[in-house]
């Protein structure tokens, strides 16, 4: 059900899953049911479909995608400071700093007049989506709150169903090579990680998707996406590969030690069996796990 603008009071977000009792709450919720439902529907919307597929575009895409770029911007204009400790580079409050400082506005700017009401709500998921300011970290709980800011645009009209593709394709994408950015840039520690049990040390929705896009594919099966070479030809196409690149990029060593449950995973018959999987983990491990730790109650489902 789309919330029209005109009639709702929206406010700023306040926490409300606060002690462990409170998860099973957020897990009856509406605003549960509605994230789950959008991590769903995009999975189903790109499923077989390269990055590259053409997919329409609107106004408040390239919008979406100018905020993006302009955050993207903010990095280079912030660059790490020279510190003794390798990771955790304190620019990064300076970048965090700006973005709670004109989140409203860069919001403002992507979106038609007629949805500006809503920024001051959905806007506070932009922020909480660039990671931790005081860790200097980043984790699925901050890709959760992206997901999150796509589920309120769809949620106010502002994107609609046919907007789908392009809301993973596009927008998801560029918010996934920002947070790449951010991490690289500024040595962001993993937030909460498990290390090498963990499924990566920074994403998961990527690898839902990207799973879904590899479904059925004639060429690629899930035993290859450990191959460098499938990796380097693949991941301008595919998120779950542009993940492994990335991976690659950045850990070194044999792959089934240093990313054992990934590796697991390409043991997997095929695409749809490892998409559902993904799936029941992500509901398991990061809307319920995280959901206790950093959900936000957003008003505009009620409180939860």
């Amino acid at each position: 059900m789309v919330i029209d603008c005109k009639s709702h009071k929206f406010e700023k977000p306040q926490r409300a899953v606060l002690v462990a009792q409170d998860v099973k709450k957020w897990e009856l919720s509406e605003a549960y049911q509605d994230i789950l439902g959008f991590l769903i529907s995009m999975n189903d919307a790109v499923k077989g479909k390269k990055l590259s597929v053409e997919c329409k575009t609107n106004d408040v895409v390239t919008g979406i995608l100018k905020m993006l770029d302009t955050l993207s911007q903010w990095i280079d204009e912030i660059p790490a400071v020279d510190q003794p400790q390798r990771y955790g580079n304190k620019a990064f409050r300076d970048f965090y700093a700006r973005l709670k400082e004109k989140g409203e506005e860069v919001v403002q700017s992507a979106l038609p007049e007629e949805f500006h009401s809503a920024v001051p709500e959905i806007g506070v998921y932009l922020v909480e989506s660039v990671g931790n300011s005081t860790r200097i970290d980043y984790g699925t709980g901050h890709e959760l709150a992206f997901l999150m800011f796509l589920t309120c645009i769809f949620k106010i009209g502002a994107l609609k169903q046919e907007d789908s593709v392009a809301a993973v394709t596009k927008i998801f994408r560029r918010y996934l090579e920002l947070a790449r950015k951010l991490q690289m840039t500024y040595k962001m520690e993993p937030a909460g990680s498990q290390g090498v049990w963990s499924l990566d040390d920074y994403q998961f929705i990527p690898f839902i998707w990207g799973s879904s896009q590899l479904y059925m594919h004639p060429k690629i099966s899930p035993e290859m996406f450990i191959s460098e070479k499938i990796v380097n030809e693949n991941a301008d196409e595919y998120l779950f590969l542009s993940c492994i690149k990335f991976i690659l990029s950045v850990k070194t060593g044999p792959f089934a030690e240093h990313s054992n449950q990934l590796w697991n995973i390409s043991g997997v018959q095929s695409w749809g069996k490892i998409n559902q999987g993904l799936i029941k983990m992500y509901k398991a491990e990061n809307l319920g796990v995280v959901g206790y730790f950093q959900i936000y109650g957003p008003k505009t489902y009620g409180n939860v």
